[in-house]
């Protein structure tokens, strides 16, 4: 049977990867839904080509704009817009599959929906489970709901699990492979000066500028293990962090017999996207066979929590628990945004997530209001205290 996939956050690099592997598959996968925020021409684009029932914006003059275009052009896709048309398409009865690709906290509530009406998730959007963590996992348990994991690591480390859960007691650890940016080793004093050009820069992959910027900080890393923790039901200090430039392993398993089992390939989001989408098939992903002669060489390093501090202050939240991960991941949201918007330094993204981890009283996430709530307090306190910092020169 097709797959009838809504795809959350279409127009970004994980939809276009996820749409290429759908154009590969006709006879496998269709599409329900597209969405995207403003950005309504690549939209207008995707459901010309691959005609959903609905697409859905963020506001109501891009779908106006959108509708406008795609009735121009003879398309009978429905357009809504807004954060509960989002949810609605997560949970239609019109899609049994949901890719859950848009960035930050703004992907957390139509992807929840999608685990309380049992739908087959497949998510990149990590930011959903570092917020909501037991709140997520026990929606996917309780409405038999299927999570499979599309960030490259994650995939890889379930790739290299046991299918049957009964085999995990077997595992010592996972492994979690980051290139370590385009920063790996510059000296943390020269990182003052660094520019959202050079940050967004990054070697082996390419990504929105969001999410290359947790990259340079390695705060993605950080947000990574902490939804491993979740995934995997594996404590913090069982989750480990290596760098590894050439983005070729993209993560490991430590089992107690001494084995490490590593899932390898080229650095190319097609090759988990075709994973989760197929699963438990193989499909052509379009990414080229590795070619181990040509790499030669694998590298591993610690990481230098100087230099990445921002993976430090994830650890932390993680140990602290609570809605103290929901708190990191608003006040670096709204610290990158500065960055990116000229207003603080590189440096001050960590200074930023750490003052508003200290400022405010962290307590347990014991619902979604709970924590939707820490996460506009943190919010709220990263603009006060990015309005105290200097404008970089």
């Amino acid at each position: 049977m097709q797959k009838r996939l809504t795809l959350l956050g279409s127009t970004g690099s994980i939809g276009d990867s996820t749409l290429d592997v759908v154009a590969r598959h006709p006879d496998r996968f269709t599409v329900y839904a597209l969405t995207a925020h403003r950005n309504g021409d690549k939209l207008v684009e995707q459901c010309l080509r691959f005609a959903p029932e609905v697409a859905v914006v963020g506001d109501a003059a891009t779908a106006q704009d959108v509708e406008r275009k795609l009735r121009a052009a003879g398309s009978k896709t429905i357009v809504t817009h807004g954060p509960q048309a989002l949810i609605d398409v997560a949970k239609s009865d019109g899609c049994d599959t949901v890719v859950a690709a848009i960035v930050g906290a703004a992907g957390l509530e139509p992807t929840l929906a999608a685990a309380q009406t049992g739908k087959r998730i497949l998510l990149a959007n990590k930011e959903a489970l570092v917020m909501s963590g037991d709140i997520f996992m026990n929606a996917v348990r309780d409405n038999g709901a299927v999570l499979l994991p599309v960030d490259s690591e994650h995939n890889a480390v379930f790739q290299c699990l046991p299918r049957e859960a009964a085999m995990h007691g077997g595992v010592t650890k996972i492994i979690l492979t980051a290139s370590g940016g385009p920063f790996r080793t510059r000296e943390p004093s020269t990182l003052v000066d660094v520019t959202p050009e050079q940050a967004c820069k990054h070697p082996n992959w390419s990504m929105g500028r969001k999410i290359s910027v947790d990259s340079a900080t390695m705060m993605n890393k950080g947000l990574e293990v902490i939804e491993a923790h979740y995934l995997f039901d594996l404590p913090g200090d069982r989750i480990d962090v290596l760098i590894h430039p050439q983005s070729v392993i993209h993560s490991m398993v430590s089992y107690a017999d001494g084995s490490v089992l590593a899932q390898l390939g080229n650095p190319d989001m097609r090759t988990p996207i075709a994973h989760a989408l197929a699963y438990p098939d193989r499909v052509d992903s379009g990414v080229a066979q590795l070619d181990l002669v040509q790499v030669a060489t694998l590298n591993f390093e610690h990481p230098d929590y100087t230099r990445f501090p921002c993976l430090a202050l994830a650890m932390k939240a993680l140990n602290e628990g609570g809605v103290a991960s929901a708190t990191l991941n608003a006040a670096n949201e709204i610290a990158v945004e500065a960055f990116l918007n000229r207003r603080i330094g590189f440096m001050a993204i960590a200074q930023t997530v750490d003052a508003v981890l200290n400022a405010l009283q962290n307590r347990p996430a014991t619902s979604l209001e709970v924590v939707l709530e820490a996460d506009a307090a943190a919010r709220r306190a990263a603009h006060t205290i990015i309005d105290s910092l200097p404008v970089p020169a």
